[in-house]
């Protein structure tokens, strides 16, 4: 994505006492909605659920926002996965729809063949 002048931010938190599954998903959707409410002229949530059992929500913002794709994944009880589109441009969703469509594709095929590991596999030498 360097030629498109986008990145992906991921952050990753395993899910126990000092990041409760609730306080998790609550801070997905403010960071969703509160942050963009105010320039997107619409944010639709969408429930997800992967052929890997992965479950979370995909978050596309329309308007003048600073990303139109984000996500969180989850199994609620161990992982908790939250990601988004940014671009280095001013935000514009005339400019950057072509680009914001097209990178859709590729963020839902990392979406659909992610799988929660709990422990490092040895790589093969």
């Amino acid at each position: 994505m360097p030629s498109l002048n986008g990145r992906i931010y991921i952050s990753y938190k395993a899910i126990g006492p000092k990041n409760p599954f609730d306080s998790l998903i609550r801070d997905g959707y403010r960071l969703a909605y509160q942050q963009h409410v105010d320039v997107a002229n619409r944010i639709d949530d969408s429930l997800m659920i992967t052929p890997n059992g992965v479950e979370g929500i995909y978050f596309s913002l329309g308007g003048n926002t600073a990303t139109a794709n984000q996500f969180f994944l989850t199994d609620s009880t161990k992982h908790f996965l939250r990601g988004a589109l940014y671009f280095d441009a001013t935000p514009n969703a005339d400019s950057l729809g072509i680009v914001n469509d097209f990178l859709k594709k590729d963020l839902l095929h990392m979406i659909n063949t992610l799988q929660w590991t709990d422990r490092l596999k040895p790589q093969q030498p």
